[in-house]
Order: structure tokens, then sequence, then C-alpha cells
């Protein structure tokens, strides 16, 4: 069991993301809004409506934190964490028409949307999916190709988007279990989601200052991430995330958003 006792770990050059799942309609997004840099704000196909994003976005301009778009497949039913097998022109469509309606709300109080995230299903099947992964792809490429695509650290959707001209965020999560391969646990299976805070904590910093994970079979795992995710829908969820800044606090791992 790991604990969150860091006293004797000091990296003060090591900076780190903390990124939440917010806009949803869950949890206590004003309260996360005080302890993460990076807002990954539903864009309404899995969750949240135009006055929950307005107000998302205000409060995240209002905390300094940054925004993102967390795109998803139409799946209000299932919280967006069901696959959908969408033919890759109308996923690239369906991510266009997401983002563009967050810009819009973000500019109106004074934001901007600065990277894309996917969220559920959709963020799990592109690690391997590849004409899914190139239709989200697409979708960032007719904006521009500016804005940064988070995802999963280490996986080859991001190497694609990187192959394509796209910058990149390679994210970890603080409160997922891991295969010995690198990918998520699945929520359905036994041990995928933790809930103590002490060891939530404990292995952010491990992450952090080593770039080492556990896997969920106890083997070890080399991540290198710039952001960690901290869901703001589990429960525990704001206890997590504070245990976690403060644990960063203490081994000297500065907190900031990205791209910096």
């Amino acid at each position: 069991m790991y604990n969150a006792d860091v006293s004797g770990i000091t990296h003060s050059a090591v900076t780190v993301d903390l990124n939440a799942d917010l806009g949803e309609g869950v949890g206590d997004d004003e309260a996360m809004l005080g302890i993460v840099t990076s807002a990954n704000v539903a864009c309404g196909f899995h969750a949240g409506t135009p006055a929950e994003l307005l107000a998302t976005c205000r409060a995240a301009a209002a905390a300094g934190v940054r925004v993102g778009a967390q795109v998803s497949y139409p799946d209000r039913q299932g919280f967006g964490r069901r696959f959908m097998d969408i033919a890759p022109a109308e996923l690239t469509a369906d991510i266009l028409y997401q983002i563009g309606a967050l810009q819009a709300i973000a500019k109106s109080v004074g934001t901007s949307v600065t990277y894309v995230k996917p969220h559920g299903a959709l963020y799990n099947s592109i690690v391997h999916h590849e004409r899914q992964a190139d239709a989200v792809i697409r979708a960032l490429l007719e904006l521009g190709g500016t804005l940064p695509l988070m995802g999963l650290a280490g996986s080859p959707v991001l190497h694609r988007a990187g192959d394509a001209g796209l910058p990149v965020i390679a994210e970890a999560f603080a409160d997922r279990a891991y295969t010995p391969e690198g990918t998520l646990v699945p929520r359905t299976e036994a041990g995928a989601v933790l809930t103590d805070s002490a060891t939530i904590a404990r292995r952010v910093v491990d992450l952090v200052t080593s770039g080492s994970l556990t896997s969920i079979d106890g083997s070890d795992l080399r991540i290198e991430a710039e952001s960690v995710c901290l869901h703001g829908d589990t429960p525990g969820a704001v206890r997590h995330a504070r245990e976690v800044r403060e644990a960063l606090r203490r081994a000297g791992v500065s907190v900031a958003s990205v791209p910096r």
C-alpha cells in the first residue's frame, strides 16, 4: 500500500499539469477549479447543457484555469462510456461541432479553448482504433492544426497525431488502474478505479518524479506524462485532488497548465 508521505522526495525542477473533467452536471466543479490547472469542459454530447458549459467556462476563466474541449460520442444515456461504431466522416463532423460550440461559449466569457481531450469510450477507442483516431485527428487539422490533442501517454494515437503535425499532450490518470500494456483497466473490472486518497497521492508523486507506475498485476510501467487527470465525478474526488496537490507541493513539484 502506498502512503502520502513524500517528505523525503525533492524534485523542484519538475512541473506537471492537473486536469479534471468538468461541466458534466456532476461533482463539485467549483472546488475542483481551485485545485486543477486545466478543465476538460464537456461539450454537450455526453453531458452538460449550454448553461452549464457557460457557467463552467466563466468559472474557469475567473480561476485562471485553462479550458479544453471534452469531446465525446453522442451518448448522453450512457454518459459517453459506450463504444459507438460511427463512420469517420460523421465522427469528424461531431468533433468539429462540439469544439466550435465550446469555442463560442469560451470566447463569450473572455477565455478560449486551448486543447482537446476525448471523453470516455471515445478516449479509449482511439488508442487503437485507427479509423476513429484518424477522424479525430482530421477534425483538429481542419481547425488549423494548432489545438493539442490530449491523450493516453505512450499510446499510438499520440504518435499518429504527432506524425500528422498536431501538438500533443501526454496524459496519465491518478485514480485509474493500468494494465501491464499501459492501457487503462476497463471500469467493468475489479480494481479499475482507485478510491484511497493517500494511495492516489503517492501514486501521482511517484509518476511525476520517477516516471513509473505499478500496473494492476504488480509490474512496473514507464510513463512520461505532462498532465495528470483527477476525475471530478468519482466519490471523494475533491478529497483525492486536494491530497494530490498537497503531496506534489511537499515533493517540490510545481503545478501549471499545458501548453505552457
